[in-house]
């Protein structure tokens, strides 16, 4: 990533079919090398979210975080508010979120980026939703940071463990072994399933980490070198499977 290179924000509005959906967007200064659509956390588009676009668009990409409360109205939370932000989850339902999904992957096909460079990266309950993008159309990459519903469906979908023979995109996974609210034993399963997926699939555990790791705003769960290490491989699992020395023509 260089952290020189400069990056212009806007908010955006996306189209679905239960109307608009607020999308926050970094674009990198000139062509992109492709699209990554960033899933939030249960806290809304936070700020953390917000840099987490940043950061992808200094390293080339276009990256836009919609709001999946939209019809809610968009609320962010603060990250120690659990009762409202679990109460906004709840309102979350599979044919929302397809939807959602479809339309913000819509956003790049129509700006000239082809599913191969199109890419989702999810944290926490976005690291679920994810997962779920990854099953519905064959993209470049799928990165899952902490994302729950391994072994409990969420949302009126299918346990992610259910979901992995459906994978059409490389999917990387990456978990703390201290997450409370996903067991080791259920990411274990969890890899066992993904390796017999159709397309390239990794696990990656960090010990010393628990859920909410990768969040630099909640001093209470960062793991630095967690951070910085699963930062690393997903910008590198995005290269290798959806990058290219070549900008967009």
């Amino acid at each position: 990533m260089d952290a020189t290179l400069r990056v212009t924000e806007a908010e955006a509005t996306i189209q679905t079919e239960d109307g608009p959906m607020p999308a926050h967007v970094a674009l990198p200064d000139g062509t992109p090398r492709g699209g990554v659509v960033v899933f939030q956390e249960a806290f809304g588009v936070t700020s953390h979210i917000k840099d987490v676009t940043r950061r992808f668009a200094r390293a080339g990409w276009e990256a836009v975080a919609p709001s999946l409360f939209h019809r809610e109205g968009s609320p962010v939370f603060a990250h120690d508010d659990y009762e409202h932000a679990m109460g906004a989850m709840q309102t979350l339902t599979a044919g929302g979120i397809t939807a959602d999904v479809l339309a913000a992957l819509d956003q790049f096909d129509s700006g000239g980026i082809p599913p191969r460079r199109s890419c989702v990266v999810g944290f926490c309950m976005g690291g679920s939703v994810a997962f779920y993008a990854a099953t519905l159309r064959a993209l470049g990459a799928a990165v899952t940071f902490y994302g729950g519903g391994v072994s409990k469906g969420r949302f009126g979908l299918p346990t992610l463990v259910d979901l992995a023979p459906s994978l059409t995109t490389p999917w990387l996974g990456l978990y703390g072994d201290r997450d409370q609210s996903i067991p080791a034993g259920d990411v274990e399963l969890l890899g066992d399933a993904v390796a017999r997926a159709p397309v390239a699939t990794e696990i990656v555990r960090y010990p010393e980490a628990g859920h909410g790791f990768h969040n630099d705003e909640r001093p209470d769960s960062y793991a630095r070198e967690a951070a910085r290490d699963a930062w690393s491989r997903a910008l590198g699992w995005i290269e290798r499977y959806a990058g290219s020395q070549d900008p967009l023509a």
